[in-house]
């Protein structure tokens, strides 16, 4: 079982190769290269989607934290 720092490395590695993707299928379109508009499209929502999504655990997480700080011992 993975421990849950490389569980979040992976994560994080997944999402930034997701945003390569998107901007290399960016770039194709932009050359020329890319006939079906509807790949970019897709790489561009699933490279949103995956940022959205570490954007709000990033934010849970440092709620928990603040939380915990504010506890009194």
């Amino acid at each position: 079982v993975p421990a849950f720092g490389e569980y979040l490395k992976n994560a994080l590695g997944e999402v930034n190769s997701l945003q390569k993707e998107s901007d290399n299928m960016s770039k194709a379109l932009a050359a020329g290269q890319v006939e079906d508009i509807s790949q970019v499209v897709i790489a561009a929502e699933k490279a949103d989607i995956a940022l959205q999504l570490t954007l709000a655990v990033r934010n849970k997480a440092v709620e928990a934290y603040q939380e915990i700080m504010r506890m009194q011992v």
